[in-house]
């Protein structure tokens, strides 16, 4: 079955440019043109990826990656203004798994798709089926972790990374190295990307964030994992 892709962008013309063009590649793809429209057909349908502008009618962009990571780990590539930086930040705060700086080229848009679809797969492949360290437990169905059996809702990302970390218990990862790993040597984000995540996840799965139990600062050095019974 063919991979199916939906493309969310209120300009017209970019929208039928990356349609024409990722069907051209055997995609199957949905169009919708303003953020009311694309949680719906988000929420009627099953994506491999979503590209998302942040400009959007009715709902922003970051409105709708917010809501659909409420129930969903598909990937989102977020669309963003050149040089908005902040746009970028606040992207991967609400969930996203990259972005693509506007105007873009449609070959960095095929190719950071196949990257994501590519590490999606071999995650898939890989990952054993559940992970448990004290009482914290990572399900790879669904990318799900709970904490003392509560459900803790993650993105995508935020479970790649914190199961990186569990698997390594007490090895001290360099942001760069966390970068490269999870995000893959193609990302072009910077470590910033990292620290907004193991901000995210420690506001999520730790009881004082301030205090951490699990993933842990070496200072100068970078992030661990530490066992936490």
């Amino acid at each position: 079955m063919a991979n199916r892709v939906l493309v969310v962008d209120d300009e017209k013309v970019i929208v039928k440019g990356l349609k024409f063009s990722l069907e051209q590649e055997g995609w199957q793809v949905d169009c919708a043109y303003d953020g009311e429209e694309a949680l719906n057909m988000a929420a009627a349908n099953h994506y491999s990826i979503i590209l998302l502008d942040i400009m959007l009618p009715k709902f922003t962009g970051l409105e709708v990656c917010q809501q659909i990571r409420e129930t969903s780990n598909v990937p989102i590539i977020m669309l963003t203004a050149k040089g908005d930086d902040m746009d970028k930040i606040m992207g991967l705060e609400y969930g996203a798994d990259d972005y693509i700086t506007k105007p873009f080229n449609i070959l960095e848009v095929k190719a950071r798709m196949k990257a994501i679809m590519r590490r999606t797969s071999q995650t898939k492949k890989n990952d054993r089926k559940e992970i448990v360290s004290g009482d914290l437990r990572l399900v790879q169905d669904g990318k799900r972790v709970f904490v003392n059996e509560k459900e803790i809702k993650v993105t995508g990302k935020e479970y790649d990374l914190l199961k990186l970390l569990v698997e390594n218990v007490n090895r001290v990862y360099s942001r760069e190295e966390l970068l490269k790993t999870v995000w893959g040597a193609d990302y072009p984000g910077d470590v910033r990307t990292v620290d907004v995540h193991v901000r995210r996840l420690r506001e999520k799965i730790e009881i004082n964030p301030g205090e951490p139990l699990y993933v842990q600062t070496k200072w100068g050095s970078g992030y661990y994992y530490k066992e936490h019974n």
